[in-house]
């Protein structure tokens, strides 16, 4: 019993993952530092929900709705919501009004609530409708490529678009998928060689800040709830 999370891909570039999850007899869980913003929606005891998740820089504990279904989205990193600006949402979030099992409001408009197959439906309508945006320097920087700006315009709009720094969003991403590769079984020394990590204490350090979890909580699957989808495989490329 606790979150039974699953998880896919995109194929739209401004969506990062969607995802699913239901809780059973589950009231809180492990929060884990994440470097995107994103729309959740969820049904609990027959009501509808939904709200505006932001990026988090630290592990914690947060409530759980027993017995909700969720669906949600991750959006690519370097897109936001034109009216809030994604440093707002850092260790937070909007919880939206008016929502209902078949719509929600955002942006001063009524959009029709996904289901989990049919997100990228929404999204390209958020963006046609200008509503999610991105900034293409941001998009050119996470590709490797080095913009024709200065260093500081580089980090300034990058801290703008995403809320973070870019070694904060290099930091937590290395954690994450170091948590993924433990949970699936890679020992301590492989993902400290391959997420270059100075030594296995480093790696510690970084689970504990960003995950919440110890490499023996993560290899055996113990410590309760966690908001992270540990089944994944992870890519080694963080």
């Amino acid at each position: 019993m606790g979150l039974r999370f699953g998880t896919r891909r995109s194929d739209s570039p401004w969506v990062d993952s969607v995802w699913t999850c239901m809780s059973e007899q589950v009231t809180e869980m492990t929060s884990v530092a994440g470097v995107r913003w994103g729309l959740v929606f969820w049904e609990q005891a027959g009501r509808a929900h939904a709200a505006v998740t932001g990026p988090e820089t630290r592990t914690g504990t947060a409530p759980v709705p027993e017995g909700a279904i969720f669906t949600g989205v991750e959006f690519a990193v370097g897109t936001s919501l034109r009216v809030v600006p994604t440093a707002a949402l850092v260790d937070g979030g909007i919880t939206l009004p008016d929502t209902t099992h078949r719509a929600f409001r955002l942006d001063g408009a009524r959009w029709e609530t996904p289901g989990p197959d049919d997100v990228e439906v929404l999204v390209d309508r958020l963006v046609r409708a200008g509503t999610v945006v991105r900034d293409p320097l941001v998009a050119e920087v996470l590709r490797g490529r080095r913009p024709a700006v200065s260093g500081r315009t580089v980090e300034r709009r990058f801290r703008a678009a995403t809320g973070l720094t870019r070694g904060a969003v290099r930091q937590i991403e290395r954690a994450r998928t170091a948590a993924e590769l433990l949970a699936g079984g890679d020992p301590a020394g492989d993902v400290v060689a391959a997420l270059d990590y100075f030594d296995e204490p480093h790696l510690a350090r970084a689970l504990r800040a960003y995950v919440g979890r110890t490499v023996g909580q993560l290899r055996d699957g113990a410590g309760g709830a966690i908001a992270l989808d540990l089944e994944r495989r992870a890519p080694v490329s963080a």
